[in-house]
């Protein structure tokens, strides 16, 4: 477990980030994703009067850093909330030819920006992928870019979201069927470890140990992975050889300081 902050409370929220932050994976009744993000919201407004919370969520699926800068970052400013989580970077590390080292610095001129204009900002690292097929061979570039997230915290205050050592997140029940994005219940243990990390007191052990799964055959395990290449991988490479992104055309799910 962190070493949490001292409780601080929050009367307004903006996540800001790509497809991790806006909830992909975890659909709510009426379609829209909630995500890790809408979860923390309503443990943060659980801790003030009813309907005093504000909530802006400004992340969209598939941005890069330049672009969650150029796009988000203005609008959280603009907006001035007790708090900011920025989530950003995972995209650009993924891409094949980026360098952590230099992804890091235009994060830190980001981080420079939002806490001279806001309240806490909170950072996140990276997941450790190495249980995941179609990443696991950027796990040393991911640590890498861990280390400079850190580091810049600790310039800026800036609390951390660890998500590196967040281990139950490692059990594939924690991620959707794609691989890439969390499960409704992984973003709901990601959530309460963000609780965690600003002092509060959260109602289940993000920690909890998963129940035991069911032994599955090498046949059951290959059909998985077909299944997963033909649904996922391959439309994703597709988009990546068009120079498209999941996020073209979608807006932020709730671009202002909205009661929850």
């Amino acid at each position: 477990m962190p070493r949490p902050l001292n409780p601080t409370v929050f009367t307004s929220y903006a996540a800001v980030g790509d497809s991790f932050t806006e909830g992909v994976g975890d659909p709510g009744p009426d379609g829209t994703f909630v995500g890790w993000a809408d979860r923390l919201a309503v443990l943060l407004a659980d801790r003030v009067p009813e309907h005093t919370f504000r909530y802006a969520n400004l992340a969209v699926r598939g941005k890069l850093l330049d672009q969650i800068v150029e796009d988000q970052v203005p609008r959280a400013k603009e907006l001035s909330p007790d708090l900011v989580t920025f989530c950003a970077g995972g995209n650009d590390i993924i891409r094949p030819g980026t360098d952590p080292d230099e992804v890091a610095e235009r994060f830190e001129r980001a981080v420079a920006d939002l806490t001279s204009a806001v309240g806490t900002v909170m950072v996140t690292t990276g997941f450790d992928t190495r249980g995941v097929a179609v990443l696991k061979h950027l796990r040393g570039k991911i640590a890498t870019y861990n280390m400079h997230v850190r580091a810049i915290a600790d310039r800026y205050g800036c609390p951390v979201l660890d998500l590196w050592s967040l281990k139950t997140v490692q059990d594939r029940r924690a991620w959707d069927g794609d691989r890439l994005h969390l499960s409704a219940e992984g973003h709901t243990r990601v959530a309460l470890r963000a609780g965690q990390v600003l002092g509060l007191e959260v109602p289940a052990d993000p920690d909890q140990v998963w129940p035991p799964l069911p032994r599955r055959g090498a046949l059951d395990l290959r059909r998985d992975d077909i299944h997963w290449a033909r649904e996922y991988l391959v439309p994703w490479i597709g988009r990546r050889i068009r120079g498209e992104s999941s996020g073209d055309h979608v807006a932020a799910k709730r671009p202002d300081l909205l009661p929850l």
